[in-house]
């Protein structure tokens, strides 16, 4: 009984995953068409919903995109159709709502764009000037993404209130001021660059180490998020942070076969098989370091230096043997680009290894605004233990544990 439990509540997980995955393409796609994100997200939302009632039943239809995009686009006339007769425009709704053969690619297709992926257009148009950096990027995390609030919170380290209360204003910002969704021409695609990246790399780390659920990477988001940064390279073939971006990110995947072991338990770096590491990724990436740091010998580029720090970690042939002198070195860069507390941790990390546990914990309580960072409290609890002080480090782990994590990370503190 218990293992029929156990394999309906997986194939529950991975139909959820299904409609999750199919849904963000549809509300992509129907975004683009309709130039209305609230319709968009209103309609994908109950399309969702009814297939989470009816696939279990009826089962998964041959093309599921397909299949939601067709409710969705329904859904989407329903709406129109209701929000034109409150206002007397019936007849200019009805224009509008003209239903396209569903099962075909849209009509209507946008202006000629550099950019043209469905998704990555949507994430540029969310990308908006009039917005902050940090709005428009958790905007198109939640709203694009896939990312639920509590997910975009804990990436950019705010309360999840206080990223609740901004992703509301941001969407009251856009409907008051009449902002449009349409896909920025050209010419305004810079202004919009490093919003985009930071997107990326945001989905990819939630990816990479999952800030909560049962599994300690989400194969789903890493992949999507490399395939964005591929697409962001050839948009930009000679932008140093679209490079150094896609470096990073094959960097740290190049060992996602090696960071679990055979019972599902999380593997440290230190403890991974380096044999096991995918040897073409690291070699295309630091292929691309090196491009990256060609083309910023003055003026050094955040993501090119974590793939710096990264490729430090790649080349070594066993922990012991790692450059942390360089390693700090690099931080030591980074830091002059994003000193923000997380950078910060990094680097007290590297300094432990280079220094001895006293010089790295001196580091790691210099950090200010990291409390309910449960990795902060785990990296203290680590460096007090290797001092003989385990009455503290008992009590910082169990800090870090009463803070999110993912199941993985959880069961490592616990043992």
């Amino acid at each position: 009984m218990a293992d029929q439990t156990d394999t309906g509540a997986a194939a529950r997980r991975a139909l959820t995953l299904l409609v999750r995955e199919s849904g963000r393409d549809v509300l992509a796609t129907l975004t683009r068409t309709t130039g209305d994100l609230a319709l968009a997200e209103d309609a994908v939302q109950d399309a969702v919903v009814r297939a989470l009632e009816l696939w279990p039943r009826d089962g998964v239809p041959p093309n599921p995109v397909a299949w939601l995009r067709l409710v969705a686009r329904r859904r989407a006339v329903d709406l129109v159709r209701r929000e034109a007769a409150r206002s007397g425009k019936e007849d200019a709704a009805m224009d509008r709502s003209t239903e396209p053969d569903p099962w075909s690619e849209p009509a209507g297709e946008p202006d000629p764009s550099m950019v043209d992926d469905d998704l990555l257009r949507l994430i540029f148009t969310c990308c908006h000037p009039s917005l902050s950096v940090e709005t428009q990027v958790a905007l198109s995390l939640r709203t694009l993404c896939g990312l639920t609030t509590t997910e975009v919170a804990r990436a950019l380290v705010v309360p999840e209130a206080t990223m609740s209360k901004r992703l509301t204003r941001a969407k009251e910002k856009i409907r008051i001021a009449g902002i449009p969704y349409r896909v920025p021409p050209d010419h305004e695609l810079p202004d919009r660059w490093a919003a985009v990246l930071a997107t990326t790399y945001l989905l990819f780390n939630e990816g990479y180490a999952a800030t909560t659920g049962p599994d300690l990477v989400r194969g789903e988001l890493v992949d999507e998020a490399m395939r964005l940064g591929r697409l962001l390279v050839r948009l930009q073939p000679d932008d140093a942070g679209a490079i150094g971006l896609l470096a990073l990110m094959l960097l740290q995947d190049s060992r996602r076969e090696t960071r679990l072991g055979a019972d599902g338990e999380l593997v440290l770096l230190a403890d991974q098989d380096r044999s096991r590491w995918d040897g073409a990724k690291i070699t295309e990436a630091v292929r691309l370091v090196g491009d990256g740091l060609r083309r910023t010998p003055d003026r050094p580029d955040r993501y090119v230096v974590q793939a710096a720090i990264a490729a430090c970690h790649a080349l070594a042939p066993s922990y012991a043997a790692t450059d942390w002198a360089a390693v700090v070195s690099w931080y030591d860069v980074l830091l002059g680009l994003d000193g923000g507390p997380v950078v910060r941790l990094n680097r007290a990390a590297a300094v432990a290894e280079r220094d001895g546990a006293t010089a790295g914990l001196a580091e790691v309580e210099a950090v200010t605004g990291l409390d309910g960072y449960a990795l902060w409290h785990a990296t203290r609890a680590v460096l007090l233990r290797r001092l003989d002080r385990h009455a503290e480090a008992d009590a910082a782990d169990r800090r870090a544990a009463a803070l999110p994590l993912n199941d993985a990370q959880r069961r490592l503190l616990q043992t």
